[in-house]
């Protein structure tokens, strides 16, 4: 009974959270599988701000989902995969700019993160982003990444990991900016497709993204 009141804290206080959101924190993925509402931000104002700027730019139409792993991650945003070639390797492209890390909330079943490339700053993909897909999460996981990310978990991202799942590897390295709040299923559905063995899905994922829910 403690533990069902404390997950129903939870929820409700994700509820008012996101009531108190207007539209033009939203955005939303469009794909063949459906549709994804996400929920940027305002804790990560650079990210939120390029973000919503490329969306406005139409910077996203006819992107594709151009890396996937299941239990992981679904990967997008490379400008070079609007025409790219089957079998082409994808992953390198971006508007020529990073953005600044904003690291701090963790990576929940259906966060959404930037990408990046191995620069100490952990500056973020101008670009490119990842939706978690992510797999369970035990406390002795959570444990060791303490102790090795310098991280230290509340109680209710512990107990949150540990009933949706995630990656928690990720903490401390990438920067989350939002989450899906609708459309997991279609998560679900790009994760599992086939790929090739760079991780591209066989058959071309495209995208187009427009703000609101």
């Amino acid at each position: 009974m403690k533990k069902n009141s404390f997950l129903w804290g939870i929820l409700v206080c994700c509820f008012f959270v996101l009531s108190s959101c207007d539209d033009s924190s939203y955005v939303t993925i469009s794909t063949e599988y459906g549709d994804m509402t996400v929920l940027l931000y305002d804790s990560t104002p650079k990210h939120k701000e390029n973000f919503l700027k490329l969306v406005e730019e139409s910077y996203y139409d006819d992107l594709l989902f151009h890396r996937i792993i299941s239990g992981f991650m679904i990967q997008g945003g490379d400008p070079d995969s609007k025409e790219a070639q089957p079998g082409q390797r994808l992953g390198g492209g971006g508007p020529g700019y990073r953005v600044d890390a904003e690291i701090g909330s963790p990576h929940f079943r259906g966060s959404l993160a930037a990408a990046r490339d191995g620069n100490p700053e952990k500056a973020s993909s101008g670009s490119q982003f990842y939706i978690v897909h992510g797999s369970s999460v035990t406390d002795a996981m959570l444990d060791q990444i303490e102790q090795r990310q310098n991280i230290q978990y509340s109680e209710a991202q512990r107990q949150l990991y540990k009933e949706i799942g995630g990656t928690p590897q990720l903490d401390n390295l990438y920067t989350v900016f939002g989450e899906v709040v609708s459309g997991m299923e279609v998560v679900d559905q790009i994760a599992v497709e086939q790929k090739d063995q760079y991780d591209r899905p066989v058959k071309d994922i495209k995208m187009t993204i427009r703000k609101g829910k």
